[in-house]
């Protein structure tokens, strides 16, 4: 039986601008993917990344170019050579595992082989703003069980200190997404460890985190811009400790699956990340999340509108999404 394919923009507004150090946002922008066969409906989302030279318009582009070959029933390993990774392949890649799951009468976990998502702790993000008005966030979050910070180059010393002040119990991720300089990033580590951060992601530009080869941190470093797919793993060792596996740059639970066992296979840590996005793009990144030492995915608690049925936190714990939202007929 033919399948259709339908792949459109929607737009989510925030419920608060989300600055991080290399701008602000106000609204998540995805593009969302529909595959139907007979009465069956597979959905998936992604989030284009202008960081990646994603758009909405290319993305959209990509999918309508390889349309008709997944409506004759390409598959998700089809993928790999039709789209490349980023967000137009995940929201394909995730939207025919949903379908494949529900034609089976079965779960997108059991034909992956993994757990079940299950409620996990997840980072609380406090997105870049005064050290006085990051630290009133972190109150408000002062008994999560995991924060994370966004950080700066101007005030990041200021904006550790204050968050850390106003909330001491929580394990703390900071993330300076690319800000910093080799040379910030030593004077920082005593700071670093005074105000106990338990990983510290992506400091440096990714092109230019070569130098931390031999690098002796005193905090865990993760790998975020600097890593896509399991291709990028073989430079990353001796530089990270962690990486963070986000679907919009695997290109899909399919890669992000085989780069987790990769990661683990080389001796990294994982975390589990995502872009702001709806719990459509968080559903599938939860069944990674049982592997991970650190989860961060929030995304859609920034919305000020979801999609019907999807996750809910409970003080920093999130919960999978209603049963039959995706990944499983009920």
């Amino acid at each position: 039986m033919l399948r259709t394919l339908d792949a459109r923009h929607h737009r989510f507004g925030l419920n608060a601008p989300f600055r991080i150090a290399r701008g602000v946002k106000t609204a998540a922008d995805v593009v969302t993917v529909t595959v139907r066969q007979g009465s069956v409906v597979g959905r998936g989302e992604g989030v284009p990344y202008p960081r990646y030279g994603e758009t909405i318009e290319d993305a959209l582009s990509q999918i309508a170019q390889v349309a008709a070959r997944i409506e004759a029933g390409a598959s998700r390993d089809d993928l790999r050579t039709l789209l490349v990774p980023g967000a137009a392949r995940n929201a394909v890649d995730c939207a025919l595992w949903d379908l494949e799951a529900r034609l089976a009468g079965t779960s997108v976990a059991a034909l992956a082989g993994v757990a079940p998502p299950a409620p996990v702790a997840s980072a609380i993000t406090i997105a870049i703003d005064t050290p006085d008005a990051m630290a009133a966030v972190a109150a408000r979050a002062a008994y999560v069980p995991l924060l994370k910070v966004k950080v700066d180059r101007t005030d990041a010393a200021m904006q550790i200190a204050a968050v850390r002040s106003a909330a001491p119990t929580p394990r703390m991720i900071v993330d300076p997404n690319e800000s910093w300089t080799i040379a910030e990033l030593e004077r920082w580590q005593d700071l670093l460890v005074e105000h106990r951060v338990d990983l510290l992601e992506q400091p440096l530009p990714a092109g230019e985190d070569a130098v931390l080869a031999g690098f002796a941190s005193r905090v865990p470093l993760c790998a975020d811009e600097s890593l896509h797919t399991s291709a990028d793993l073989e430079t990353l060792a001796g530089r990270y400790q962690y990486v963070n596996i986000k679907l919009d740059k695997t290109g899909g639970l399919t890669e992000a699956l085989a780069l987790a066992d990769a990661a683990k296979a080389r001796g990294f840590g994982l975390m589990v990340g995502c872009m702001v996005c709806s719990s459509l793009g968080i559903a599938p990144a939860l069944l990674l999340a049982g592997e991970a030492a650190f989860v961060d995915l929030d995304g859609p608690l920034w919305l000020s509108e979801d999609r019907p049925g999807g996750v809910t936190d409970r003080n920093g714990v999130l919960a999978p999404p209603q049963p039959g939202f995706w990944g499983s007929a009920a």
